[in-house]
């Protein structure tokens, strides 16, 4: 396991926790960090478990990530994987994932942390999470959905 955290946008602690597996970041990655603006997206909807903390970016963001449109914690998620060199930012948004990836990070989301938990071991199948997902209006196209459920060895 790589001793970097990674720091996460609002989407992908959202949808683990709809489905009752935001527990796999915690068995994934060594430290998950959320920036205040994440916080504040979240607490409606999800209780942060203790092993999530909340860390502000120090640098101002930047003027690319400003000039892209983002929202407020897709941006600061950005800056702050960029400022701490995160192992991953994790991101659901095409246009943010976009951003994150011309900017040298490695990206990965919801469906990459399922696909990452059931190769280790920790997840029996990618399947009922995809279709709970789904049934959360959680958006993926039929080609997406096709191809993850390749990946996973559970096409057909």
């Amino acid at each position: 396991m790589n001793s970097a955290p990674v720091v996460s946008n609002a989407n992908p602690l959202i949808a683990l926790e709809q489905i009752a597996h935001l527990h796999l970041l915690q068995e994934l990655f060594a430290a998950v960090l959320i920036p205040p603006a994440v916080v504040r997206e979240i607490a409606p909807t999800v209780t942060l478990p203790p092993w999530v903390n909340e860390r502000a970016p120090t640098q101002p963001i930047g003027p690319r990530i400003l000039r892209a449109s983002l929202g407020p914690g897709e941006s600061e998620a950005i800056s702050l994987a960029l400022e701490l060199g995160a192992q991953w930012v994790l991101l659901d948004e095409r246009p943010a994932r976009r951003l994150a990836q011309a900017l040298g990070l490695p990206v990965i989301g919801t469906l990459g942390v399922m696909l990452a938990s059931k190769r280790r071991g920790l997840l029996p199948a990618v399947r009922p999470c995809l279709e709970a997902l789904v049934n959360f209006g959680f958006r993926l196209s039929p080609k997406l959905h096709d191809l993850v459920l390749s990946d996973a060895g559970e096409a057909g």
